[in-house]
């Protein structure tokens, strides 16, 4: 937000305040996230695939050199994939259009490398086509992974290849669409078989792929779209691919320009003192590789592991992102979409019934008509509790309107105003005795989305303790649940 959007904030909430006698809003602690980037952690979870010629020949990392001809799946069945993905309570779906070996999903008039030259419908199939189309059909967002990195081209690493990979990102988003995110891996380069040179290539990802320029294309036609990786990222990849986020997890971070190339450990975190909004996104696949590997069906990850994994992204102020690797067939193995239902299924029981939804709340202090604690429990994420300016530390008691057990609790910042909360903590009242709930994790950072979980415990009040922010707390949403017992532990 720069000054004009500030003075511009402050006049209009100045302007209602006369109206209604309303409170002043707080100021916005900066960076605050755009209208866009507000959207894009909404959405929570979502799917990738990855479905290629490494399908095929055992490689997670093609060489380049693999015939197109070995591309001929069977059964390509898009709205399969949708499906499975839409009952699995993910809200999109990205493609992984072209990975590192080159070989594009879409008949592009970049390269011969590409499936207009496979068996697979006789070179007149266009998978990136059919699968946007059937995300469409089935009310799910649809975004591409499209790899810098191109290890089939004789011309990666000089100044033609750029040419090439800009008129890719054309094609892309000229062609299909709307796009949710557009996925950029950070490989830089390595071996390749380059048009038959079979050589090392290395190049500075800073400056080779003209990210700058891949940004503008996109945002022209697709302003909403989040770009994940390259120079100029609006999310960041969250440091690992095992699909957790720190249990402090700040949205904010340092320009890829103003920081070491890469710096993951940080990433798992956020930095506060950073001068972006960046939120993490969590990525893992269902299955141990990427792509499809039949001796990976015993593999596939418990119910009770991506139960784990979603308390530990999106609970923890984070997308999540999980990869299916769709058999040679062109479906998503039945043991992966059963899997991925039954999680969601789990997580739907654990968080059911919202405990505190319309209790009677009272705060240690708050701003005024429009910012009373009661807004904490209405359910509206738009209204928040807010304190004065000058107290970033407080209260909330919250009483229930009967006595339950609860074991999960869920908070949000109204991050529009940027994340504050740097400390916090939770005590659970029962019959006049008060306990803390003994957290999983450390009670930090909330951030857009932040579910606590602590051994079951009975409660008619819970109160929450703020210690310590970046300024007057602004907190949306408070929710209680009593989650069932998993039939198994988390898998670490």
């Amino acid at each position: 937000m720069n000054i004009w959007n500030t003075a511009l904030w402050i006049g209009l909430g100045l302007a209602s305040c006369v109206a209604c006698h309303r409170a002043a809003p707080p100021m916005p602690v900066q960076p605050t996230p755009t209208a866009e980037q507000v959207e894009w952690h909404k959405l929570g979870a979502y799917a990738l695939v990855h479905f290629s010629l490494s399908t095929f020949n055992g490689l997670d990392r093609g060489y380049g050199d693999t015939p197109a001809s070995l591309f001929n799946p069977t059964n390509v069945d898009c709205d399969q994939w949708a499906r499975t993905v839409r009952a699995a309570g993910l809200k999109g779906i990205i493609l992984t259009a072209k990975h590192h070996d080159g070989f594009c999903l879409w008949p592009t008039a970049t390269t011969e490398y590409s499936v207009k030259n496979s068996p697979w419908k006789e070179g007149k199939g266009d998978l990136v086509r059919e699968l946007s189309e059937a995300c469409h059909k089935e009310g799910l967002k649809f975004g591409l992974y499209l790899s810098p990195w191109d290890r089939n081209n004789a011309d990666y690493g000089y100044e033609g290849y750029v040419e090439t990979f800009h008129a890719q990102i054309h094609e892309l988003i000229t062609q299909y669409g709307p796009l949710f995110e557009f996925w950029f891996d950070g490989a830089r380069g390595g071996e390749g078989w380059y048009g038959g040179a079979k050589e090392q290539r290395t190049i500075d990802p800073k400056t080779y792929y003209q990210f700058e320029r891949a940004r503008d294309s996109i945002k022209a036609y697709h302003p909403e779209a989040m770009i994940f990786g390259g120079s100029v990222p609006d999310i960041r990849w969250i440091g690992n691919e095992q699909g957790w986020a720190g249990d402090t997890q700040w949205s904010i971070f340092w320009p890829a320009t103003m920081r070491p190339w890469p710096q993951f450990k940080q990433s798992i975190y956020g930095d506060e003192n950073g001068l972006m909004w960046l939120g993490g996104e969590c990525d893992v696949s269902i299955r141990p590789s990427w792509f499809y590997r039949s001796q990976q069906d015993n593999q596939v990850k418990s119910v009770a592991h991506l139960v784990d994994l979603y308390y530990r992204s999106v609970g923890h102020n984070a997308a999540f992102l999980l990869n299916f690797p769709v058999s040679p067939e062109g479906r998503i193995h039945s043991l992966d979409s059963i899997r991925a239902v039954e999680w969601h299924q789990t997580l739907q029981n654990d968080l059911k019934e919202n405990l505190l939804r319309g209790c009677a709340v009272e705060a240690s202090n708050d701003r005024g008509y429009g910012y009373r604690a009661k807004n904490a429990v209405d359910g509206d994420w738009d209204s928040y509790w807010a304190t004065e300016d000058s107290v970033t530390t407080g209260s909330l008691t919250i009483t229930l309107e009967q006595a339950s057990e609860v074991n999960r609790l869920l908070l949000q910042e109204y991050i529009p105003l940027g994340q504050r909360v740097r400390k916090f903590e939770i005590e659970i009242g029962y019959k006049g005795q008060w306990t803390p709930a003994q957290a999983v994790d450390t009670t930090t950072t909330i951030g857009y989305k932040r579910i606590v979980r602590f051994p079951t415990q009975k409660a008619d009040q819970i109160r929450i303790h703020f210690f310590d922010a970046r300024g007057p707390l602004c907190i949306s949403n408070v929710e209680a649940f009593l989650a069932p017992a998993l039939a198994s532990a988390p898998t670490p």
